[in-house]
C-alpha cells in the first residue's frame, strides 16, 4: 500500500479568534511536504478551495515550489474541482509540473464538495454533473493527443489545435475522486481510471459502492483487477489513543464548526469519540489502532493506496509533523507487513 498526506490548507480560527495568515500556512504546507518526502511517504496532495478560510485556491502553484524542494513525493491535486476549471489549461499546467518536477504529477479530480467555485468562474450548479462529465472526457482526451479535435457543448470546441507542452510521463495519471454517489463509482469504473473514495465514514459503507466500480469497469471492457482504488479521510496519530483523542479533538472540532461545506453550531466530544472507534471513518488513535483501522479499510475496499487529511484545524506544526513521522515510521511499514507487501528495497 502506498501511503500520502493531503490538506486543504485550512484557515481555522483559534479560541482567540485567530487564523494563521495565508502565506504562513503555505509556507507550513511546504515545509510539511519536505518532511514527508524525507520520511519515505510516497504522495502530497493540494486541495483546491475558493473562500478565505482556506489558503489553497491556487494548489499546482504550490505544487511547483514543493517540486523544487523534493525529489521522490509525486504530486497531486485533492481534489481539482474539475467542473468549474478549463481542462485544456489544468492539462497544460500539470503537463508543465510533470516536466519541472521529473515526471511526478498527476490529478485527482472532483465535483467538488463545496460550491462557491460555480458562481465565482460563471457556472450554473444545475450542471453540476454534466460540466464534470464533459470536462472529464475532455481531460482524457487532452492526455491521449498532442493535437486536439473536440466539439464542445459545455466546453468550448477546438479544431485541431496544439495541446503543448506534453508531460515528461507517457501518460499523465487522472484519478476520479468519490463521495457516496453511486453514479460516480460507475462513472469511473465505465472510464477505466483510478478511484480515489473520501472517507468520511467507516469502510464498510463504501464495500459496495467500489464493487459497483469494479462491475462497471469489467463491463466497460476494462480489467478490474488492474484498476488501483485508493482512500482516504481525516487523520491524527499520537504515541497513545487517549493522547491522540485529547489532543485532536478541540482542532478537529474548529475544523468541523468552521470550515466543513455545512458548518454546524456544535461537533461534540461523544460524536467525535464514536467516529474514532473501530469500524468508523475517523483515524486517530494510537498506531496500533491506526493500522487495524487501514487494515479494514483495505480489506473493504481493496486500497492500494490510503492518503491521510493532516493539520485539520489549525492543529499546529510541531503535532502535524509528529503525526507525519509516526505514519511514516511506524505505520506504513506494520499495513505493508501485515498485507504481506514486499519490503522495502
Amino acid at each position: 500500500m502506498d501511503f500520502g498526506i493531503f490538506t486543504f490548507g485550512e484557515l481555522s480560527r483559534n479560541a482567540a479568534g485567530q487564523a494563521l495568515p495565508p502565506g504562513q500556512r503555505l509556507a507550513e504546507i511546504i515545509e510539511l511536504a519536505k518532511l514527508a518526502d524525507q520520511a519515505g511517504i510516497s504522495i502530497l496532495g493540494l486541495g483546491e478551495h475558493h473562500r478565505r478560510d482556506f489558503a489553497l485556491s491556487a494548489p499546482e502553484i504550490v505544487l511547483a515550489a514543493i517540486a523544487r524542494e523534493t525529489t521522490n513525493l509525486r504530486l497531486s491535486t485533492a481534489v481539482t474541482v474539475l467542473s468549474t476549471q478549463d481542462p485544456v489549461r489544468l492539462f497544460e499546467q500539470f503537463a508543465t509540473l510533470d516536466l519541472v518536477s521529473g515526471g511526478r504529477a498527476e490529478i485527482i479530480v472532483g465535483r467538488g464538495a463545496f460550491i462557491e467555485s460555480y458562481p465565482l468562474f460563471g457556472y450554473d450548479t444545475a450542471d453540476y454533473d454534466a460540466l464534470f462529465d464533459e470536462k472529464l472526457r475532455m481531460l482524457l482526451e487532452l492526455r491521449e493527443n498532442a493535437g486536439l479535435n473536440w466539439e464542445g457543448r459545455l466546453t468550448q470546441s477546438i479544431p485541431g489545435m496544439d495541446i503543448a507542452p506534453r508531460p515528461l510521463q507517457e501518460k499523465l495519471p487522472v484519478w476520479v475522486g468519490v463521495g457516496g454517489t453511486p453514479a460516480s463509482f460507475a462513472r469511473a469504473g465505465r472510464l477505466g481510471l483510478p478511484l480515489f473514495v473520501a472517507l468520511l465514514s467507516g469502510p464498510e459503507r463504501f464495500r459496495r459502492l467500489v464493487e459497483l466500480y469494479r462491475h462497471s469497469a469489467e463491463e466497460a471492457g476494462h480489467d478490474a483487477a488492474a484498476l488501483p482504488v485508493g482512500a482516504g479521510g481525516h487523520f491524527y496519530v499520537a504515541p497513545t489513543s487517549q493522547q491522540a483523542r485529547d489532543t485532536f479533538y478541540p482542532y478537529y472540532r474548529q475544523y468541523f464548526e468552521q470550515n466543513m461545506p455545512r458548518a454546524v453550531d456544535h461537533f461534540p466530544r461523544s460524536t467525535f469519540d464514536d467516529w474514532s472507534e473501530p469500524g468508523g471513518g475517523l483515524l486517530v488513535g494510537s498506531p496500533q489502532q491506526v493500522v487495524e483501522k487501514l487494515l479494514a479499510i483495505h480489506e473493504a475496499l481493496g486500497a492500494s493506496r490510503y492518503m491521510a487529511q493532516i493539520g485539520l484545524g489549525g492543529l499546529p506544526f510541531a503535532e502535524t509533523a509528529r503525526s507525519i513521522e509516526l505514519l511514516a515510521t511506524e505505520i506504513m511499514p506494520a499495513v505493508n507487513r501485515e498485507i504481506g507487501a514486499p519490503a522495502p528495497a
